[in-house]
């Protein structure tokens, strides 16, 4: 049973043949109504303030929470960006791989056609100093021909001079 400030007040005690002074019990009694008044209320207040503490606590902790969640999102975040980062840097390596790979076949492949072209040219440099060659053979040759045509005919000429003189001799 609940007593309430209300309950003292009205409370009444049975009269006795030589009993309690009425006036110090109901003076008494005031004094605890008065105090029982005032702890009501402390005890209300304390209520309303410990609710109110309650509810914040209770909202700290919803902020600690989101907070908390946030902090996780946020490290996932970072760890997938340095993921991410970490593929793309593979990635752009690779790529640079491979053009230096194709550069490089690229390269051969043109130093390859530089000696075949080299070699041509030095085939063609031979067939051009054989030809030359040759031509200086047959102008040689024409040459030769030439000198004993002449000295054929300074032969001949002497011979046909000694003939000549030999008939007038």
């Amino acid at each position: 049973m609940k007593i309430t400030p209300l309950d003292i007040q009205q409370k009444k005690f049975g009269a006795k043949f030589r009993g309690l002074d009425v006036k110090e019990v109901n003076s008494f009694l005031d004094l605890i109504t008065s105090e029982f008044e005032a702890l009501i209320k402390e005890n209300n207040y304390l209520k309303e303030e410990l609710a109110k503490k309650e509810a914040k606590l209770l909202d700290f902790k919803k902020k600690e929470t989101t907070l908390k969640d946030t902090l996780m999102n946020a490290q996932q975040i970072v760890e997938n960006l340095k993921g991410n980062a970490q593929k793309e840097a593979e990635l752009i390596i690779k790529e640079a791989e491979l053009k230096a790979d194709s550069l490089i076949k690229d390269a051969h492949k043109e130093i390859a056609n530089l000696k075949k072209e080299l070699n041509d040219l030095r085939k063609q440099k031979m067939l051009y100093l054989e030809k030359i060659k040759g031509i200086i053979r047959t102008f040689q040759k024409m040459i030769s021909m030439e000198e004993e045509d002449k000295e054929d005919e300074v032969v001949k000429e002497d011979n046909v001079r000694f003939l000549k003189t030999k008939k007038e001799s």
